[in-house]
């Protein structure tokens, strides 16, 4: 019996994406793409999820590239406008979930910025327990962090569905006896509907 619903947060109920800021910056995206992709990539930005502050991430970036200081503090110095804005039609399903499970976060995410998101939406409100990457010093898919969510909380794999935007992740938390669904702007409540959830 499914007893809990384990929501990643970006990606899934918040639209963060750093193309939000870069847009307004680059003249180009072919410029764009190459920054995001080689300079401030998602590799870089794990550093930072998995517990390095934003200022050692942000200096060892520069002395590295200093051809692209300015872009590189950018980025965290305006992290805010890479958060657009909730994904009503996720976090609408939230209320009407709760009423019938526990409702848990398990996000890579810096403790620096995690907070921002959390003052802004009300949503967070809904979860009994949030896990975040930054706090543990342990990132999605390593199983030490689906771990600590499970030894907290004090709930059971096999009594759970994890949703997540990123396969890597799927895969670890299936691994571990999760119910999985994996989010690539499909309709959740169809999904969730056809899994006898709402």
């Amino acid at each position: 019996m499914i007893k809990n619903i384990i929501f990643d947060f970006g990606g899934v109920l918040v639209d963060w994406n750093p193309e939000y800021l870069y847009n307004e910056v680059f003249d180009n995206r072919e410029d764009m793409n190459y920054f995001l992709s080689e300079i401030c990539n998602s590799e870089w930005n794990t550093m930072q999820d998995a517990g390095q502050t934003l200022a050692k991430g942000t200096e060892l970036l520069k002395q590295k590239h200093p051809e692209y200081s300015n872009l590189i503090a950018m980025y965290y110095n305006k992290w805010e406008v890479m958060l657009k804005d909730k994904i009503d039609a996720n976090t609408d399903l939230l209320p009407l979930l709760k009423v019938r499970y526990h409702l848990f976060g398990l996000t890579n995410w810096s403790a620096e910025t995690f907070p921002i998101a959390l003052k802004r939406f009300g949503f967070f409100k809904l979860f009994e327990g949030i896990v975040v990457s930054g706090e543990e010093k342990l990132v999605k898919p390593d199983r030490r962090i689906f771990d600590v969510l499970l030894n907290r909380y004090n709930i059971k794999a096999n009594e759970s569905i994890f949703i997540d935007d990123n396969r890597d992740n799927i895969i670890a938390a299936e691994k571990l006896g999760f119910k999985t669904i994996h989010y690539s702007d499909i309709d959740l409540k169809e999904q969730l509907t056809n899994m006898n959830i709402l």
